[in-house]
């Protein structure tokens, strides 16, 4: 979804790198205790190298909520992230996202006018009363409030699993947005086959009443665009380089390769498996690119070896996007009293949004 960045000043677009890491510098130290700057594991070295917190996006959101005198958050990172950590702060604090086309693919998949679609087509079908929407982290403040409104809740990728089983202790039926391959891997691992995919572009989400009734789960037609290039064939062509190698995938990866792998982990536990791995260990990793290359670099003392499955490497077009010629321009901003890009979600998709959150909270 393209959010309208405008074009950076040309001091910070012809600047060196070397004058941009300065600016940065000295903004900072101007900005002080008011600024805190949150790095999510996907974001260049050139930017991330500035947080104070780094992590997930769920982590870092509640990070910035548990420093309520805080004047400034930078989250380096997607829209998204930012709209959850403005779900969470105070209304005197400020989030900004230094490039507004810092987007999600997958979250982008999944509109407010859509969902609110599929569910009256899901109304017209069954009994909605025991239907619970629950949405994924990846996802935006519209929707995670119409799942708050709804009884449903929110979801990480480390929490899915006890998200899912509470939703079916409460209802029959599952909707799971935006991400159709967390849904589906979380889902087959707990035993459960029957499911449905709703495509937001076929009429009735291609799907007949027979297959909606019948459905445990109804996936959301979406994906990550980096995960789901990660093949079957990755992971062989891995073990026939490393045949005493583990492979690591991320379940926003399909299905197959999921089943392939020697573990799964969220972002966070892909760090954590790995950093507390054996030394010497080898290991191929099915993730965004920036992370699998720190990784690479902070674990080689210990002799372990950290690649990437895809050969080709494609990193995330649009959580590659904040440099620092942006962080720069906002820095400066902010130092001038000038909340540029600032995210700000409406009170009341603020309140429902809050309510899916805090159940996942309470159930996790």
């Amino acid at each position: 979804m393209l959010r309208l960045q405008p074009t950076l000043p040309t001091r910070y677009r012809e600047a060196s790198e070397d004058t941009l890491q300065s600016w940065i510098k000295a903004a900072r130290e101007q900005l002080g205790e008011d600024l805190i700057l949150l790095g999510h594991h996907y974001q260049r070295e050139e930017v991330y190298r500035w947080a104070d917190a780094t992590g997930d996006s769920f982590k870092l959101a509640q990070y910035a909520a548990k420093n309520p005198s805080v004047k400034w958050i930078v989250f380096l990172g997607v829209h998204f992230m930012a709209e959850s950590a403005d779900i969470l702060t105070r209304a005197d604090q400020s989030v900004i996202l230094p490039d507004l086309n810092a987007g999600c693919s997958m979250a982008d998949m999944a509109a407010i006018e859509e969902v609110e679609e599929c569910w009256e087509v899901i109304e017209n079908t069954t009994d909605i009363s025991r239907v619970v929407p629950i949405t994924y982290m990846n996802s935006s403040a519209a929707i995670k409030a119409f799942v708050g409104r709804n009884g449903g809740a929110v979801c990480t990728s480390s929490n899915c699993r006890a998200v899912l089983e509470w939703a079916l202790s409460r209802g029959d039926k599952v909707l799971f947005i935006p991400d159709q391959h967390l849904g589906r891997n979380t889902a087959r691992a707990m035993g459960l086959t029957d499911e449905a995919l709703w495509n937001p572009r076929l009429p009735n989400g291609g799907l007949d009443e027979r297959s909606i009734k019948e459905a445990t789960i109804v996936l959301w037609k979406g994906h990550c665009s980096v995960h789901q290039r990660f093949t079957p064939q990755m992971v062989a062509d891995f073990r026939e380089r490393h045949p005493g190698g583990q492979v690591i995938v991320h379940p926003e990866c399909a299905n197959e390769v999921v089943e392939m792998a020697d573990q799964i982990g969220s972002t966070e536990g892909i760090k954590k498996i790995i950093g507390e791995a054996d030394p010497g260990s080898i290991w191929g990793v099915g993730t965004e690119i920036h992370l699998v290359s720190r990784m690479s670099t902070e674990f080689a003392e210990q002799g372990k070896i950290v690649e990437s499955l895809d050969p080709i490497v494609c990193p995330c077009s649009t959580m590659f996007r904040i440099d620092a010629a942006h962080l720069a321009w906002c820095l400066d901003a902010l130092v001038r009293g000038d909340a540029i890009n600032q995210i700000v979600v409406d009170p009341t998709t603020a309140a429902d949004a809050r309510v899916a959150l805090e159940r996942m909270l309470s159930i996790t």
